[in-house]
């Protein structure tokens, strides 16, 4: 049995006009400009998140609590960016096999 891809079905039934196949107006370009947007964002609160957490650690004054707290907000800060870079990696593969 020949495979036959479901695209060359679709050309020879009709356009999607025709056929009632909805259409969707939103482009590649428009969902990359607001994931690097929403991703950018994200970025810049982590690495806020990183200062903070550094400067409570500067004003802990050797008090165990505050320095675990900070270095905690300073972890977490850090794996947020690894998450973010990573999203963005991914986001950036998935946009690149959909538009091309």
């Amino acid at each position: 049995m020949q495979h036959v891809r479901p695209e060359t079905v679709y050309a020879q039934l009709g356009s999607p006009e025709e056929l009632n196949i909805p259409s969707n107006d939103l482009n590649g370009a428009a969902v990359h400009n607001v994931m690097s947007v929403v991703l950018f964002a994200a970025g810049v609160v982590a690495v806020i998140s990183v200062i903070i957490g550094g400067f409570y650690y500067v004003a802990s004054a050797g008090d165990s609590g505050r320095v675990t707290k900070a270095k905690n907000i300073i972890l977490y800060s850090a794996a947020g960016l690894v998450v973010v870079a990573m999203a963005f990696v991914i986001t950036q593969f998935v946009i690149g096999r959909v538009q091309g």
